[in-house]
């Protein structure tokens, strides 16, 4: 009975180890074809009509997803609690008008700045195809990761750490 227990957790262990390996890889693919330019936007205008200025000495994350994407509504809460110690911009891409976008980060209870990009205007700068997708840039704007599909928090949370000194 041990030696089931321990063959089907080394089965379990070794389907989420390919699984990670997997999503990796498709990541990495997918992010082949977005705009590798350095971030040259110091302010974006948010969903409450005010102006956010980006900070200068910070590395900056700007998350794209959309309020019709299931994959974003479960990583909602990531970004959430990576806004909390880094500079966060999300991009709402083709998610109708602002108090669709309130109600939605209402009903997920979250509470992140936002951009509505409902013209795509953002999502075509940066050639974002696929939601989510998260960049993250230096404190010089250069790109330093870039993310597409699901990301785990302390997988973003770690890359955030590296871009800040870099």
């Amino acid at each position: 009975m041990k030696s089931k227990i321990i063959h089907y957790f080394k089965e379990i262990i070794t389907f989420f180890v390919i699984l990670a390996i997997l999503t990796n890889v498709v990541s990495f693919y997918k992010s082949l074809d977005l705009n590798k330019q350095n971030l040259t936007i110091s302010e974006f205008k948010l969903i409450d009509n005010t102006t956010y200025k980006l900070s200068s000495n910070k590395a900056i994350i700007v998350h794209f997803w959309a309020t019709w994407c299931p994959v974003c509504k479960v990583e909602a809460s990531n970004i959430d609690k990576l806004s909390d110690d880094f500079e966060v911009i999300t991009v709402a891409v083709d998610s109708g008008n602002n108090q669709n976008i309130e109600n939605y980060l209402y009903q997920n209870g979250v509470n992140f700045l936002v951009v509505n990009d409902k013209n795509r205007v953002l999502a075509k700068k940066f050639n974002v195809l696929v939601y989510p997708t998260t960049l993250i840039f230096n404190k010089d704007g250069k790109l330093i990761f870039s993310e597409v599909g699901y990301s785990s928090v302390i997988g973003l949370y770690l890359k955030s750490l590296i871009a800040s000194y870099l």
